[in-house]
């Protein structure tokens, strides 16, 4: 991994300030820019599951740390971390999940995004996820350091 930039000369994404619209309704923002040169990186969306792949123990907030920590493992092993994320698409299972969701992302995102302008996100409620006891499931398209050409990874 010597090749990977450190996280202070990455590309990070930038929020567009856009006049005449509302402001977002939760820690989102209305659009989001991807520094010129940037190569960008879809992350299927990740699971509450342990390495085996079986669903963890344990209630929404524990299923929702796990899996913005397999989000942050899958970008921390391209080089880069949550910041670097430009857009979020959210499932769960459940709408009574939507307020537990806004109140565990509001512990945790101040983390990466410290002045509040966190990226696009897309909150859907559907039927289920893959599994039944799978409550949430998040996908993510991030700013990441330049792959390397002559391997599949960073």
């Amino acid at each position: 991994m010597a090749d990977v930039p450190t996280l202070d000369v990455v590309p990070r994404p930038r929020v567009v300030d856009l006049p005449g619209l509302p402001p977002p309704v939760g820690l989102y923002s209305h659009a989001v820019a991807v520094p010129v040169g940037a190569q960008l990186v879809t992350i299927a969306g990740q699971l509450a599951v342990d390495a085996e792949g079986e669903p963890i123990d344990g209630d929404f907030a524990d299923q929702f740390h796990a899996v913005v920590g397999a989000l942050d493992a899958v970008l921390q092993a391209m080089g880069t971390d949550l910041a670097a994320v430009c857009k979020f698409t959210t499932y769960l299972i459940d709408p009574d999940d939507i307020a537990p969701f806004y109140e565990e992302r509001a512990k945790v995102w101040p983390r990466w995004w410290p002045d509040g302008r966190a990226p696009a996100n897309t909150l859907l409620v559907v039927q289920r996820l893959v599994r039944p006891e799978l409550r949430i499931e998040i996908e993510a398209i991030a700013v990441v350091p330049p792959l390397r050409e002559d391997t599949n990874h960073a």
